[in-house]
């Protein structure tokens, strides 16, 4: 029996189309979307047609949602010049997602894919993958590579520098919170742990409410917590926010504590037990209060010391923590504690990289592109992702745009230092980008501001007046928030240029 072929038409038969008369390559069907904005220099455009600059190649990539390939770039193929195929019979990359490169005139717009084979066949082999990623790399580093290289290494060296290398040792909370059948640890133990006895919890009153849960100040056996509650509905959520909870070595104080996890017996709602946050969120925090400069040092701290330690890949005592993206950071998602720390909090967009065997070879949760682009809050998200221009499946990608979301958090802190202003008012507090697009900017409104024109949010004139803390400040917040990405700092020297910021600002 024939195997049941699917054939996907998108655009009209163009074969009658001529490329200007200075172009003789080859033409591809165009896909007009954001997410395709980063083939666009790979030739000229004109309408749904792209006439290739410099490949034979036309390219499709898809995303397969009820079991059908929806195109999310069509274009001239970026990095292969030459492909043998003249028709454009796609295979099954990872669990979603399709894509395919052939060789005649708008092959990309007559897709051919072979459903039972790629349902049945087993992944590519490792030597196939190899390959086909070496390919890839080759014509990045070609392209890219000495460009990249000279932005990575200046921004490296002024690191090593000004501050040395070398991590601060994380340390663990050694507080016991909770008495009776939950342990005192402020860890999610191992992967395995059964389910907590809630049948005493006591919720009291609401304190915050998100997309997927609602968080409520309660008591357990006489210890007053925070409890995250996510409806039935939303159990998806809930389990993907414990993965990350439940990793091995996921304790430290720029994280929220965990104390465990169950199903609240009543309701049927699953909950997670955390620490209770006297101050509740920074955005929150920040709201209706003003912060004198060592205040704000330690707040940025103990902030970006928590973002390096999620991002770095740990062995200790024959455990492995992988390197976590957080993927949502903003100030509703940090917490302020009564010491005046802070602590990241809402790990339900993250994603692990893990290892395999101990090794430090990266995999990511497999889950896809598309869903990847709907997470996270808008005005936090980097430029490249708002265009749609970078790989979100590459784990890089995602921890630099974490890097970019904490130089504006480290803005938005700052902008409400006391001591930054001397004899001037305090302005009141302002979420990145809300003075300069309102309260509620909209993707095109993010485009058009953060990454066509690359503006950030203004300085304040006052804080100029105070050279060697501006000076620093600016620094930090200019190589977090670099419209390159491979030219943002890491977290972890965030956090070093943070730690050695003058003890007065004045």
């Amino acid at each position: 029996m024939q195997p049941w072929k699917v054939v996907l038409l998108f655009g009209q038969f163009r074969a009658g189309l001529s490329a200007p008369a200075e172009f003789k390559g080859r033409r591809c069907e165009f896909l007009t979307s954001p997410r395709n904005a980063n083939v666009k220099w790979a030739g000229n455009v004109s309408g749904t047609v792209q006439y290739c600059a410099s490949t034979r190649c036309c390219m499709g990539f898809y995303s397969i949602v009820d079991g059908q390939a929806v195109p999310e770039q069509l274009g001239c193929d970026v990095f292969q010049t030459n492909c043998l195929d003249p028709t454009c019979h796609i295979f099954t990359r990872q669990e979603n997602t399709v894509s395919c490169v052939c060789s005649s005139d708008f092959c990309n717009t007559n897709v051919t894919w072979n459903l039972e084979t790629s349902q049945s066949q087993h992944p590519r082999s490792l030597s196939e993958s190899s390959t086909w990623v070496a390919v890839t790399v080759i014509g990045i580093l070609f392209v890219f590579g000495i460009f990249y290289a000279v932005i990575r290494y200046r921004s490296l060296f002024k690191d090593w520098a000004r501050f040395g290398g070398g991590a601060r040792e994380c340390y663990e909370n050694p507080a016991s919170l909770l008495k009776g059948p939950i342990t005192a640890q402020c860890s999610c133990a191992q992967p395995g742990t059964s389910d907590l006895d809630l049948t005493n919890l006591e919720l009291q009153q609401m304190v915050a409410s998100g997309h997927f849960a609602s968080v409520w100040q309660g008591r357990l056996h006489g210890a007053a917590l925070a409890v995250k509650v996510f409806p039935a509905a939303h159990q998806r959520s809930f389990v993907k926010e414990r993965e990350v909870f439940g990793l091995p070595l996921m304790e430290h104080p720029g994280l929220v504590c965990f104390m465990g996890a169950g199903m609240e017996p009543t309701g049927g709602q699953w909950v997670f037990l955390l620490e209770l946050a006297k101050y509740g969120s920074l955005k929150t925090f920040l709201s209706s209060n003003s912060i004198d400069w060592p205040s704000s040092v330690k707040m940025a701290q103990t902030l970006s010391q928590g973002l390096a330690f999620l991002h770095t890949d740990l062995y200790r005592n024959e455990l492995h923590k992988p390197a976590v993206a957080h993927g949502d950071l903003s100030s509703s998602n940090v917490l302020v504690r009564v010491d005046g720390t802070c602590a990241l909090c809402d790990f339900g967009c993250a994603t692990v990289f893990r290892g395999c065997s101990g090794q430090p070879r990266w995999q990511q949760q497999r889950e896809s592109a598309q869903l990847r682009s709907q997470v996270g809050t808008l005005r936090y998200t980097s430029p490249e992702v708002l265009e749609g221009c970078v790989n979100l499946n590459n784990d890089r990608c995602l921890i630099q745009g974490d890097v970019y979301a904490l130089g504006l958090l480290l803005w938005e802190l700052w902008a409400r230092c006391s001591d930054l202003y001397a004899e001037s008012p305090v302005p009141k507090h302002q979420l990145p980008y809300e003075a300069e697009l309102g309260p509620n900017p909209s993707l095109d409104d993010l485009i058009l501001f953060v990454s066509e024109r690359r503006e950030r949010p203004t300085l304040p004139t006052p804080w100029r007046q105070f050279t060697q803390a501006f000076s620093a400040i600016k620094d930090i917040l200019e190589d977090c928030w670099d419209h390159e990405p491979e030219a943002r700092l890491t977290a972890q020297c965030a956090a070093n240029r943070v730690e050695v910021l003058p003890e007065h600002c004045d």
